[in-house]
């Protein structure tokens, strides 16, 4: 039996584990970096151990401060969550030599499976169809530019190690391969520490389709049926359901066995995710491919979870514990439907780049009426540039696929998230797109319709009088007085009060003027039209107002010099003008950071002539690389920056002489 078990990880996964953990009568121990002392894992936790620094190479990924940590606190097993060191052999092994239990599978299984190569030449041995392509040893960049021809453009460079799309590139044309090649390379020797790659066919239409699989050490193995994985962006996910629309009975269990198949061609125990890739435009039992498996638990298992009733981590403590799975195959059954979408604290209009700030106000809709969410930070905390910028997984279950997305649309409408950029909106429109509520999902979907899932609104004129009563307001704590008539609302001696608050938004100072009547109504002049608010009144950080007849209320939070307002999923941020300022002049002979990151390549030098949109360096940041394009045509003035350096979000990395 497991008595004290700590959790290698952090954010959402450690503090979902510690949930399970407790109810299961297990003492937990959180370990945590600089970064995290005050995190909601280390909270939550029985007991917390520093292991480090912030970054996860000196905290997370130092395998010996963490088997030492669990010394210390007399904790007999490890979970390692997803990510970090989860399929790690080589840490695996050494917390057996410890004398601790490993919550998840042997090394040999981790090995086999954790390098695409090796595991699609298992896969061809074990009879599970594999996607063609060449999966060798060589590594010249002209010899896997020659198979790419091969195999028959468009292809997919995927870095032999790791997962989560990095290192992974799409190319079109011979004439790309290079370039893509080397910048996979690069992802993939910052992500895993390991550089190689193989190159796979690009199938049309494609669909990711994921088999979760549960083995024990008997021998037994089950599949818990699919997760449909295919809304993506840069190859990560964004929203998961299961089970996956519009699959027949023919192609799950097709799959479910040859998922079943693949586990026990390396003696899987615990917890495990084959993904296949599948013909979306034929569901048909001779059309799904095996790509790779994921050895440990997977950021969708909630969706899994909620179709299936099973609790997967408690799964994985038995299963470690040496107990057989409590089911056969034939015991399982699906109920209903669940769709998990993934809340970022990033940009979705400026390409999904990872955003960082502090969270000024975050509440999440009750655990009711099938919504679940799962997160690791709280109001006040800071989404800092060291790690992966999730904020929460928003889970919505009901009885057919149509009632799971109405509540995840509602549940994403009712969540309160402010002073970080999030794709909410994002996530929230892409719930109710018609192809994806139709069924008709691939992975190309976000791609074709980026534009419009990422498109921000213009604020209306209800939004600029929201944000002006809140700045004039006796809570506004903006630049501006409170309102000298907020004491009296009901006394006025010369007719309506006239106040005018100045705001600026993108770069133009644009002005509001409200006028206050003695019995409270207002009418309110802003750029986008005029606004009646019959009554108006503050509870906290959300405005209740009335306006032709009609009750509405909208978060507003107003902080020093910002007003913050939130409808229906979309914030619009209003800066308070202050007198004599210059305004936000965006210059075009400017290169900046767009977030904190390493410069990993520079391909300029001062006097080089350079065209609009071209490459001028490419700055990783969450282990994601972003390229810097030239703002404009000219001449590279001066480079600020050489190749390893940490730069600050606004940093300037470029300047181009000035035009004329």
């Amino acid at each position: 039996m497991i008595n004290t078990l700590l959790i290698a990880n952090r954010g959402e996964i450690a503090c979902r584990v510690i949930r399970t953990a407790r109810a299961l009568g297990i003492r937990t121990v959180a370990v945590h970096s600089d970064a995290d002392r005050g995190a909601m894992h280390v909270r939550m936790a029985d007991a917390a151990v520093w292991i480090g620094p912030a970054p996860v190479s000196e905290s997370y990924l130092n395998g010996a401060a963490i088997i030492a940590a669990a010394r210390r606190t007399g904790a007999d097993a490890i979970h390692p969550g997803y990510g970090f060191l989860s399929e790690s052999p080589d840490f695996v092994e050494k917390v057996a030599a410890a004398g601790l239990t490993f919550v998840g599978p042997s090394a040999a299984a981790i090995r086999a499976m954790g390098l695409k190569d090796g595991a699609k030449a298992l896969m061809e041995k074990a009879g599970v169809p594999v996607v063609p392509g060449y999966h060798g040893a060589e590594q010249d960049p002209a010899f896997l530019c020659e198979q790419a021809k091969t195999i028959g453009f468009p292809v997919l460079i995927k870095a032999r190690a790791g997962g989560g799309g990095k290192g992974m590139r799409r190319v079109e044309r011979p004439e790309d391969f290079a370039e893509a090649l080397s910048s996979a390379r690069r992802e993939a020797e910052a992500s895993f520490g390991d550089s190689r790659c193989l190159v796979e066919k690009f199938v049309e239409n494609p669909r990711h389709v994921e088999i979760q699989v549960f083995g024990d050490a008997a021998g037994n193995v089950v599949h818990l049926f699919e997760r449909d994985c295919s809304l993506q962006r840069r190859h990560q996910k964004v929203i998961e359901e299961a089970p996956a629309p519009g699959m027949t009975a023919e192609l799950r269990a097709a799959m479910g066995a040859a998922a079943v198949e693949a586990a026990k061609a390396v003696n899987y125990v615990g917890a495990g995710t084959v993904e296949f890739i599948v013909d979306g435009a034929k569901l048909s039992p001779d059309g799904f491919w095996f790509m790779e498996m994921n050895t440990r638990l997977q950021v969708e298992h909630p969706v899994t979870e909620a179709i299936t009733g099973l609790d997967l981590v408690a799964l994985q403590i038995a299963v470690a514990e040496g107990r057989p799975l409590p089911f056969r195959q034939e015991d399982l059954e699906i109920s209903g439907h669940a769709v998990e979408a993934r809340l970022y604290a990033e940009d979705a209009g400026a390409g999904f780049l990872p955003a960082t700030g502090r969270l000024e106000r975050l509440a999440f809709p009750p655990a009711e009426d099938g919504i679940r969410v799962d997160t690791g930070v709280r109001e006040g905390d800071v989404i800092t540039p060291h790690y992966d910028p999730m904020i929460a997984k928003v889970i919505a279950h009901g009885p057919d696929r149509a009632s799971a997305l109405q509540r995840l649309a509602r549940a994403l409408d009712a969540m309160v998230v402010s002073g970080c950029v999030t794709n909410r909106l994002f996530l929230s429109r892409l719930a109710e797109d018609a192809d994806f509520v139709a069924g008709r999902v691939d992975t190309g979907l976000v791609g074709r319709t980026q534009a419009d899932l990422t498109r921000i609104p213009e604020p209306e004129a209800i939004d600029f009088a929201l944000a002006a009563v809140a700045a004039l307001s006796p809570q506004g704590g903006g630049a501006r007085s409170a309102d000298p008539f907020a004491a009296f609302p009901n006394f006025r001696n010369f007719g309506p009060a006239r106040q005018s608050v100045v705001f600026e938004v993108d770069g133009k100072r644009l002005r509001v003027a409200v006028e206050t009547s003695g019995n409270g109504a207002r009418r309110i002049e802003t750029p986008a039209g005029a606004v009646t608010l019959e009554t108006c009144e503050r509870h906290g950080d959300r405005l209740v107002t009335v306006e032709a007849g009609v009750r509405r209320s909208a978060l507003v939070v107003a902080g020093a010099g910002a007003v913050a307002v939130q409808r229906h999923g979309v914030e619009h941020r209003f800066r308070l003008s202050v007198p004599g300022g210059s305004g936000d002049e965006t210059s075009g002979d400017a290169v900046i950071a767009p977030m904190p990151g390493v410069v990993r390549l520079v391909s300029a030098r001062a006097g080089d002539q350079v065209q609009r949109g071209a490459r001028l360096a490419v700055l990783e940041a969450m282990k994601m690389e972003h390229g810097l394009a030239a703002p404009r045509d000219g001449v590279v003035a001066a480079v600020s920056v050489a190749e390893g350096d940490q730069v600050e979000q606004g940093a300037t990395l470029f300047t181009l002489e000035p035009e004329g």
